[in-house]
This record gives structure tokens, sequence and C-alpha cells, in this order.
């Protein structure tokens, strides 16, 4: 573990390479100094008035250079380390989150070693495809170089979670446990049947109720992955979880995580609620008073030593405890008296709802038989009461239901009366916009064809005139090995140009409106004109899985980042896009390609990109200044410029699946980011203007992606956006597609 010293020592390399302002060095290095002299007996003062254990305090800044956070206020504090709600400075704003943000900042001893850190990763990075309204959004992760302790990032909420909502609230009507874990059972269930993951960590804390009443499903893997030191549940089974939720299996050795982990603990959860304990019961949990036979037997069903015996599911267990609605058990003596009297003929039964008749004045020596008459008829009384209130209790249940599922059809119908509405102001706007434009361009080429025939007039004509040219259809290219035992990809030969690079004021501003940061957007300025000198080949579309597999099989290539490039997450086939590739392992795959064919490969230069991108157009996409998802693969649930929403698919497509822009050149917006040779610049303030890759200066350590991706929203993919990202770290979002160099004196016609 760092020492408070080394601690220092690195925030002062920091302030010496100018990356800490005087004043951040110093409120840093006196909260690590607090943090270090705390007296051990009041750790919690130490905590809330001088820092923490780890130095942090708030309104200071954590993270790299490029993704730095400023700390707001300490929201939770655990054996795990800090969570911090904070505020984004960096430009990275992904997927449109606002500014405040979440940090799960873990302890150093957590993440010591490579490998510990290596699976933070691989943890963050699963979680993060985990889109669904019910659990929390989790967006990336970083290190601090000040502390070396890794945080996640994640969506910040605001409200409680459940061991807050119980310690003020108590025990809670059963009705009211089940809706507030409905939406943890339907999260549960999208994270087996799309991701076949297990939370193995259900518990009040991780469980997390907003201020609209929504409930958020908390730490999904990362803290079972963290709490077990790095290692998996496989590798330490024994620590995935909490004492006391934990299923008796999850310490078995070789267990494999299964959905009945995450039935047992949901089942402590529920005794916990409708008992209102301060924490889960030590052994054999007491019967809850209010719970009937049935549902007491439901519940237990969930606390079963035998996995199999418990639920499939949660959401199993829920419906069980909901259909159980019985009366509450009556003792079987009196179940048998009550029997007994009503064989009887002289006494007559009770009416359901009514009092019973006192019993009659017997004679003297009748007087014990009496008064066992009386205590039967008065307990069968009690029956009948009890069963009326629990018919009255059944009946006010399916009547708030009834009145909820009309609301619920109510509000459905407005809302889709109301899209319905705006769909059809929509299309009237549009058509009468597309009639304006088709009218304008008729004016257009009306005044162009009268200002044509008057010159025709006023100037002789031609004596032979020339044949119009006909349209040239894209160059197709593709390099065989020279062994013949394979072909490189396919190329599209692009001519010479010029052309202008960057974003014109007006895009900018509309890409502010959709969330775009200010900071961010300067990358893209200034605009200014690039002369691309000689003609290249671009491969046509990404590179491929199926090109990559003939990679990997020739040359026995090993990856060494986060993500399996053959099995990412999602389906794919050898026509989709290659992901998990570094910047470097880019580079090594087009030498092994201009090895194997004789010529020379290379990745695209970030204005050779950008030139083949936009193919002659000046719009924010190749297509125009509109896009949906039939023209490329984003995260349809955003938006660009009031356009419609449109589906997101969750993964990579297929590299033909849409259309190519005026090229031919498929996929150059989403699907997947685009590894380019050029280091991260923040502007254009002294880039190359002949085409060439920019490689002085910046930041080494990263390079340009372009393009956009499947995970991202429309604005990350108009044809001048920039990123950055570093050389040897892959993703499950990032490709790259390659450029062959021609010779000087070839063209688009003749190139081979």
């Amino acid at each position: 573990m760092q020492t408070a010293i080394d601690k220092i020592r690195e925030l002062r390399a920091l302030h010496e390479d100018g990356l800490l302002s005087r004043q951040e060095f110093d409120q840093r290095k006196n909260a690590i100094l607090d943090a270090a002299h705390a007296p051990a007996q009041a750790p919690s003062v130490a905590v809330s008035a001088r820092g923490t254990e780890l130095g942090l305090m708030a309104g200071q800044q954590v993270g790299p250079p490029n993704r730095r956070y400023r700390l707001e206020r300490l929201i939770a504090l655990g054996g795990m380390g800090q969570v911090w709600q904070a505020t984004d400075l960096a430009t990275h704003a992904e997927l449109g989150h606002s500014a405040q943000v979440a940090l799960k900042i873990l302890s150093p001893e957590l993440t010591e070693s490579a490998s510990h850190a290596k699976l933070l990763v691989q943890e963050a990075t699963r979680a993060r495809r985990l889109a669904h309204e019910h659990i929390v959004r989790v967006y990336d992760w970083a290190q601090d170089p000040a502390t070396s302790s890794y945080f996640v990032i994640m969506e910040c909420l605001e409200g409680e979670d459940l061991d807050s909502l119980l310690a003020r609230e108590g025990a809670l009507p059963l009705a009211r446990t089940l809706a507030l874990l409905r939406p943890v059972a339907e999260a549960l269930d999208y994270a087996w049947e799309r991701h076949r993951l297990v939370h193995r960590d259900i518990k009040p804390a991780n469980v997390f109720v907003t201020a609209r009443g929504d409930v958020k499903l908390l730490d999904f893997g990362i803290a079972a992955r963290a709490r077990a030191g790095g290692r998996t549940a496989l590798e330490a089974p024994a620590l995935s979880g909490t004492p006391g939720y934990r299923a008796p299996e999850a310490g078995a050795p070789g267990s494999v995580p299964a959905r009945q982990l995450d039935v047992y603990s949901v089942a402590v959860m529920v005794h916990q609620m409708v008992k209102g304990l301060a924490a889960p019961a030590i052994g054999e949990p007491p019967r809850p008073q209010d719970l009937s036979d049935a549902q007491w037997e439901a519940l237990r069903s969930g606390f079963a030593q035998d996995p199999a015996a418990r639920p499939e599911s949660v959401t199993a267990l829920l419906d069980r405890l909901a259909a159980s609605d019985a009366p509450a058990a009556i003792p079987e003596t009196i179940v048998a008296e009550v029997a007994e009297v009503a064989e009887q003929p002289a006494i007559a039964a009770p009416e359901p709802v009514a009092e019973p008749a006192p019993a009659p004045v017997s004679e003297p020596a009748d007087s014990q038989a009496d008064e066992r008459n009386r205590n039967v008829a008065a307990a069968a009384a009690q029956v009948a009461r009890q069963q009326l209130r629990e018919q009255q209790k059944r009946e006010r249940l399916e009547a708030e239901a009834a009145r909820s599922a009309r609301r619920e059809a109510l509000r459905e119908q407005l809302a889709a009366r109301r899209d319905e509405e705006v769909a059809k102001i929509r299309q009237a706007q549009e058509a009468a916009q597309e009639a304006a434009q088709r009218k304008a361009l008729q004016a257009k080429a009306a005044a162009a064809y009268l200002a044509e025939q008057e010159r025709a007039r006023q100037q002789p004509a031609p004596s032979a005139p020339p044949a119009p040219s006909p349209a040239v259809p894209p160059t197709l290219l593709r390099d065989r090995f020279l062994d013949l035992e394979g072909e490189g990809p396919e190329l599209v030969v692009l001519r010479a140009g010029r052309f202008q690079m960057g974003s014109p004021e007006h895009e900018r501003k509309i890409a502010m409106a959709c969330g775009a940061q200010k900071n961010w957007l300067a990358r893209e300025t200034p605009q200014h004109w690039v002369g691309i000198a000689r003609p290249f080949a671009m491969g046509r579309y990404p590179v491929t899985v199926g090109e990559w597999r003939a990679y990997v099989e020739a040359t026995g290539w090993q990856p060494d980042g986060e993500v399996d490039w053959s099995a990412p997450g999602f389906p794919h086939t050898d026509r989709h896009p290659v992901v998990g590739v570094t910047w470097g392992d880019a580079q090594r795959y087009v030498s092994w390609l201009s090895e194997r064919t004789g010529q020379r490969y290379r990745l695209p230069s970030e204005a050779e990109w950008e030139y083949a991108c936009r193919a002659g157009t000046k719009t924010a996409y190749s297509f125009g200044d509109a896009i949906d998802t039939s023209l490329a693969n984003y995260d349809g649930n955003f938006t660009w410029n009031g356009g419609a929403r449109g589906e997101y698919r969750r993964g990579t497509t297929p590299v033909d699946a849409f259309a190519p822009n005026p090229w031919g050149l498929h996929d150059m917006h989403g699907n997947v980011w685009e590894w380019v040779q050029d280091v991260m610049h923040d502007s254009y303030e002294g880039a190359p203007l002949d085409g060439s890759a920019w490689e002085e200066g910046g930041e080494r350590a990263r390079r340009i992606l372009r393009g956009g991706s499947w995970l991202y929203n429309p604005r990350y993919l108009r044809s001048a956006l920039r990123n950055g990202f570093s050389a040897v770290m892959s993703n499950d979002i990032v490709g790259f597609r390659v450029v062959r160099e021609l010779p000087e004196d070839a063209d688009e016609h003749d190139a081979s």
C-alpha cells in the first residue's frame, strides 16, 4: 500500500508537470497528511472533517489528466472504499449523461496488483453493457494517479437505499415489499436472459429508491469481484456476497454462480423488510405474524438449503408470495372443536359476518358444557371475522390493482395519442419542408435554365459539343497474398482532392444543444482546408472478424486488452467488424498485411479518414444533416437536432448492413470507432495541411478515434467529430480500417 510520502511524491510530480495547480497541490497534500495522522479512535471525525483515508476531500479533483472530476460530497463510506458525487470536468460526456456523476472510488488494497486491476476493468466493461431502467448505469472506469485508486463512473442518483428506508419506516406491509422488489426482479431477469449474469450481492444497501420513486439495482458484479480481491466467484466463492444474505452454496469450491444465489438473498430481504429488522436473522428466521401459512411456506422456499428446492428466479419467488393469500393459521384444537360443534344439531353455527349469540343459561349440572360451548362459539365467530377481514383485504387489493391498471391503460392511451399527434405534426412539417425544398430547387433549376438559354442566344453554338461524362462507379481493389493462400481486405480507390476539415459554427451549436461540451467541440476547430495530394485505397469496410481470424491463425497473436475479440459480449459473425483491438494491435496487423501482399498498408491519417468519410459533402453526415437508425448503427434512444428516436441494437451489425457513402465506403458513421494514425491534439492549431498524419507533440499515449459506435448517441457520429483513447487499451466499441498506398503514377482508374 502506498504511504503518505509516496502519495505526496506523486502529487509533486503532477504539480511539476503542470497537471495540478499550486492551490490544488496544497489542498490534496494536506488532506493526505490529515488522513495519515488522524486519531485511530475517531475515524469518523477524520472522515467528515478532514477528508478520507484515500486523501480525498470535497473540492479536489481526481482522475487522469484527460478525465478530471471535482468531488462535491461524500455519499457513502465502506470497506470497499467511498462513493462521491462529482462534477465531470472532462470532455468525455459519454452517452449524454449530465455533468453530475457518482464515483465509486475503491481502496488501493483491492486493486494493488495488475491482475486485480485488470479484473476490475473487465467487470466495469461488463456492467456498462447492462442498459436497463432498473440498473444503475455504469459509464466507464478510470484511475487517479495521485492515490493509485481505481474508480468507476456511474449514474448519479438522488434518494436513499433500502437500508435507510427501513431504518426510517420500520416494518413494511408485504404488498409494499413486493412492489419495491418487483423492479429488482425485472433487472435480474434482464441480466440473466441477455447476459447470463448473476448479481451475487443483493442486499438493502444495493437497492436504491430515487426521489421520484424509481428503484435501481446497484453494484452489479463489481462489488462481488472487488470484495474477492479481484478474483472471480469461481476463484473465491466464499467471498462473493455479504454475510447474512449469502446463500450456503456460495462458499462451495468450484460452484458456478446461478440464479438461485439471488433468490436466497431476496428471500432474506423480504423477511427483513416485513419484520422491520435492522439486519438479517441468524439461523432459522422467525415467522412474521402478518404472513399466512401459504405465504410463509413460499418465503421459506427461498431460504431452502438446497438450491434446486428454491424458485427458479426472483420473479418466481415474488409470484409465489403474491399468490399465497390464504388467511393466517388457526390452532388445530380450535378448528377441531368448531367441527365437533358443527356436527351437533343443538348448537347452530354462527353466520359468517354476525356476532355470536349469547349462550343459553343451562342447568347447574351442565355448567362446564355450557362454558365449553360458549368458547367454541366465540372461536367460530373469531374465524368468521378473520375470514371476513381477509376477504375485504383481498377485495381492496384487487380493486386497487384494477384502478392502477385502468390508470396505466389510460396513461398509455394518452401517451399513444400524444405520440400519434406529434408524429402527424412532424410528418406534416416534413412534408411542407420537402415541398418547399422542391419548389426552391425547381425555381433554381428554372432560373438556371433561363440563364443558360440567354447565354446560348448571346453566344454562337460550338461546332462540336462535348459528350457528357459518364458516372464513374467506385474502383474496387483487393490484393492477393504472395503465397496465393489468401487475400487482403476489399479496398476502394480514392482520388486526390481538397476538402474543408473540421466543423462549421452552426453544426457545433446544434451539437451543444444536443448535449456536447464546448471544450470537446473545440477539438474540431479551426475549420481549415486540407489538400490530399495523392490517391490512396481505403478499406471498403472496417476490418472484419473473419479477416482478423486469418491474422490470428497465421501469427498466433494473443490479446493483452480487456475484451475478447472472439466473444465480445454480443452475437457476431465473420462479417461483423472486429473489436477488442488496441492501436498497437492494428499496427501489427497492417505490418503483417504488407508482408503477405508485398504492398504498403497502414492506418489512415485523420485527414484521410475525414476526407473519405465526407466523400465530397459538407453536411454533418455524408448522407446529409439528419440521421436515423436506418442509416447507421448507434444508440437510437438519443436523437440529433430533433430527429426521431430509433433502434438500439446493443452490439455491432454486419459491415454491409447499411448503404455506403457516395464514394462506396460502408460504416463510416457508427458501428465501431476506428483507429487512425494521429496523436491526440486538443485542436487543429498547427495541424498539417497536406493530409499527412500528425504525430508530433500532443498526447502520445492517446491516439485518435473516428466515426462513433453502436453504444454512442448520434452527435458522436458526425464526420467532423474527434475522440481520443489510450493506445494500449482495447474496447468492445473500437475497431479499425486500413489504407493501402498506391504508386505515384496511379489514378483512380488504373490502380492495381
